[in-house]
């Protein structure tokens, strides 16, 4: 029996965009396209029908726009959510992302980053295309962490920025509370960008214990995806806006 293929939704008011998404997407036998909506009041309509796994989701478009059909769709757990736009602008990531969106491409894209962004979008795992810069995740996790309250903030190193793990002195944020030392590690690695890969290299573990980290941390925090992974990173202190790490060594 062959598996079951991911089933996807086009949404774009420009009917000649969705015809080549269609042609990308439809050749390959593991993806099959279910609909197509010209404004994201139709798309609503249609997830709520048609439940695909995954919709492509235009950002400029009438009746309803998209980052709005994104937050409904996400309101009512009906699918996925991949943001396509021809435009490379923060307040569309940024909005995207916090409407629910699990994905952000651009239109331009090759047509293998298309593909692979339905498949990793429909394994369960976030998508930020190589465009969207540390600066939105930066943005999002400020927002959201600014008007919380909190008595306490991480431990200081004594030069005003707080202690980052691997330090001598644990975090402070009560949701950190239960994970364990490699846990936060791997949670703080993550919240610097890097994959699952370089995390594996970075600790000198295999990239499958990397993973069972990750899942642990996903389960414990209540998190959906990468992108919460990053922001809650941001907000418990385990990262500095603009602290960007590089490859790590060897």
């Amino acid at each position: 029996m062959s598996a079951p293929r991911t089933r996807i939704l086009l949404v774009d008011d420009h009917r000649l965009v969705r015809a080549g998404f269609s042609l990308i997407l439809s050749v390959e036998a593991d993806l099959e396209v279910v609909g197509e909506a010209g404004d994201g009041a139709e798309a609503v309509e249609l997830c709520r029908e048609l439940r695909p796994d995954v919709v492509l989701m235009d950002v400029q478009m009438p009746v309803m726009d998209g980052i709005e059909a994104t937050r409904c769709i996400a309101a009512e757990d009906l699918s996925q959510v991949v943001i396509l736009t021809t435009f490379d602008h923060d307040d569309y990531v940024f909005a995207g992302l916090d409407a629910g969106a699990s994905g952000f491409l651009l239109k331009n894209s090759h047509a293998e980053d298309l593909v692979d962004a339905v498949r990793t979008v429909a394994s369960g795992h976030a998508l930020l295309a190589p465009e969207v810069t540390r600066r939105v995740i930066e943005r999002l996790a400020r927002v959201r962490a600014g008007d919380r309250a909190r008595p306490e903030g991480p431990p200081s190193t004594g030069s005003g920025r707080p202690a980052y793990v691997g330090s001598s002195s644990e975090p402070r944020d009560p949701r950190l509370a239960e994970l364990t030392p490699r846990e936060l590690e791997v949670l703080g690695l993550v919240g610097r960008g890097l994959s699952n890969a370089e995390v594996a290299l970075r600790l000198h573990v295999g990239e499958a214990t990397v993973k069972t980290h990750l899942s642990n941390v996903f389960a414990k925090l209540h998190l959906r995806d990468r992108v919460q992974a990053v922001v809650l990173a941001y907000e418990a202190g385990l990262i500095l806006p603009g602290d960007v790490d590089g490859p790590p060594p060897g």
